[in-house]
């Protein structure tokens, strides 16, 4: 059974339902996958389909989808949304990130600066303060929240709706929004929720 789709993101919208409250949604291009590749138990160590979706006219982005049990797909056959996703149902949404480049502690991880804007503070605004510790331990902790690289990561969204799926357009509509930049990829997820 196919728990997994890949979809390309593009663009978040908003609806208005019939009573006129006004809802966020992400419209996503799902087109179907083509099967390129049958992993199994014997030569593999376990079950898998590789999928290939289009990226740009000559270009392909290729991924797996792992299984639980033999698939009864052959190469060149296609899996389309409409048979892993039915409208109302719970996804987990997950994609890369933009990237933001190197940020500064107040951008990255939301400290409020050092001090005031007074006694001759020009430059201390945005500076992350004392970073250090005494004799014990003597050193900065790992994993210190600090400036660096923020953004470029996978992040999951999880209890997303499918709101609507277009067969002739292959237009999906997921409810809230999907992280990643336009046209980048996205895989979509069954949420399985424990009662």
């Amino acid at each position: 059974m196919i728990s997994d789709f890949f979809v390309t993101k593009l663009e978040t919208s908003q609806v208005f339902d019939e009573k006129g409250n006004l809802s966020v949604v992400t419209k996503l291009q799902a087109l179907p996958l083509t099967v390129v590749q049958v992993k199994t138990v014997a030569k593999d160590g376990y079950w898998a389909i590789l999928c290939q979706l289009p990226k740009t006219a000559h270009k392909f982005w290729r991924r797996e989808i792992r299984l639980t049990e033999e698939p009864q797909l052959k190469i060149n056959d296609q899996i389309k949304l409409a048979d892993v996703l039915k409208p109302g149902e719970l996804i987990k949404v997950s994609g890369i990130s933009k990237g933001k480049g190197f940020a500064g502690v107040v951008k990255r991880h939301h400290f409020k600066g050092v001090g005031g804007q007074t006694h001759g503070q020009s430059d201390r605004q945005r500076a992350p303060g004392s970073i250090g510790m005494r004799t014990t331990p003597g050193r900065v902790w790992k994993g210190h929240r600090m400036a660096g690289h923020m953004g470029d990561e996978t992040v999951s969204v999880r209890n997303l709706t499918v709101i609507s799926f277009d067969t002739t357009t292959n237009l999906l509509v997921v409810s809230g929004t999907v992280p990643g930049a336009r046209h980048s990829l996205i895989k979509l997820s069954k949420a399985h929720v424990k009662n």
